[in-house]
């Protein structure tokens, strides 16, 4: 027993990518079989509220060209010889925009071929306030190697190094989010007619807003943004219900900020125009989106969505993003990655194993993945997988052993506990 101990501990820590899951991972975290390029690109959504500039005399905000920089990965031909590895680059963490930064390894070959004639999914993912494109790249990556053509967004303002007030943050996420999958929907090798977006914390209140829950007219959230702009993406605004989310076919929303109070972005009107899958991931402490007044009653509310809540049990808020850096320069940034009971490398792994099952279901058609998210068991350390004498502890669970007892589908024996599913149907 101590020498399987030592084994894996050092297989953990020899761990080089962050989307290479250790060897205590659920089944569906594995990379998939694809190589992996990567490449940046620069878009501008013109003529959007400057909401950072507006003028108290007139009551009105300017107009300008929105920059976004997007980080994109997707299923790439790597040449024979070339090593499949990249860096990303990100300020420290920290409101005040603090100096200094970080390197975070990557396993992607930049601006590689793009498999040809072949059409992949589109999963955009949208990071927190603050966060960078590259903050999931533990997911980014691993989705690229599995068949889908995956943009993580820098949401100006509200990124590492270059924070602004919130206000354009309150005001644009969900914008945001819809532009870049409208953009991308024309390249060659996206299916356009199959799409999701992945939010962490804000990026999760854009989500929920991008997949039909609209703001409610009382949320002080309308407040917050001056000039009466956030009206437009009210629920029962005439420009919010037309706005085109055909492609749209779930989200996940990790960590999701917004409902909690005093803000309550939205009532039981918007969240039920959620019409489309949704899988929430929440840790049952999160002390920033509130879970059992934030993030659980949005769950709830969202009435018309076939939905799933994946619980970490004693996790708090950060249970989205990459694991600390090795060359982080300041302990106190800790804090912005790590969980305080869980290993971050084990939360990264069960978010790869059921965002697979829940994208490879709602964009792929792959309705046997809808398994993984339906246990037989709510809380995984009910289960029971029981292994006669002399039979091996190792592989994965079909979702039941030899003698017919329940426990969590593609986990193996002993490892399927502090976690929790709860699933609705609309």
């Amino acid at each position: 027993m101590r020498i399987f101990i030592f084994l894996a501990a050092s297989a953990l820590s020899a761990q080089t990518f962050y989307s290479v899951p250790g060897p205590d991972a659920p089944e569906l975290a594995r990379r998939g079989t694809f190589g992996v390029g990567v490449k940046t690109m620069d878009l501008v959504h013109k003529d959007q509220v400057d909401i950072l500039k507006f003028d108290k005399d007139s009551g009105k905000a300017p107009l300008y060209d929105r920059p976004l920089k997007i980080e994109l990965w997707y299923p790439a031909v790597i040449p024979a010889g070339v090593e499949e590895k990249t860096t990303y680059t990100s300020r420290n963490p920290g409101n005040t925009n603090p100096p200094g930064g970080f390197e975070t390894i990557g396993k992607a070959l930049r601006d590689a071929t793009p498999v040809a004639d072949r059409k992949f999914p589109l999963v955009v993912v949208s990071h927190g306030y603050p966060g960078t494109r590259t903050f999931l790249t533990y997911l980014t990556e691993n989705l690229a190697s599995k068949g889908y053509v995956v943009a993580a967004i820098d949401h100006t303002d509200s990124v590492l190094g270059e924070i602004r007030a919130f206000q354009s943050t309150l005001l644009n996420r969900s914008a945001d989010q819809l532009f870049v999958v409208e953009t991308l929907s024309s390249q060659s090798n996206v299916d356009a007619a199959n799409v999701a977006i992945v939010g962490y914390s804000m990026g999760g209140y854009g989500a929920l807003t991008s997949a039909g829950a609209g703001y409610s007219p009382k949320s002080a959230l309308a407040t917050f943004v001056p000039g009466g702009y956030l009206a437009d993406w009210f629920a029962d605004s005439p420009k919010y219900k037309a706005l085109n989310r055909a492609s749209l076919k779930s989200i996940v929303a990790i960590a999701p900020w917004g409902g909690q109070p005093p803000y309550n972005a939205w009532d039981s009107t918007g969240l039920a125009g959620i019409r489309i899958p949704s899988l929430f991931i929440a840790g049952d402490q999160d002390d920033v989106a509130d879970y059992t007044n934030g993030i659980r009653p949005a769950f709830e509310k969202a009435v018309n969505s076939d939905r799933c809540l994946l619980v970490y049990e004693n996790g708090r808020h950060n249970t989205g993003g990459n694991p600390p850096p090795s060359n982080l320069a300041d302990p106190r940034f800790l804090s912005f990655f790590e969980e305080p009971v869980w290993r971050k490398d084990r939360i990264n792994a069960i978010n790869q194993h059921f965002i697979t099952a829940f994208l490879d279901w709602t964009l792929k058609g792959e309705t046997a993945k809808r398994e993984y998210l339906h246990p037989a068991v709510g809380r995984s350390g009910e289960g029971k997988w029981v292994v006669p004498a002399g039979t091996p502890d190792t592989g994965f669970s079909t979702g039941k052993d030899a003698e017919g007892n329940p426990f969590w589908k593609g986990f193996q024996r002993r490892a399927a506990l502090g976690l929790q599913m709860r699933c609705l149907a609309n």
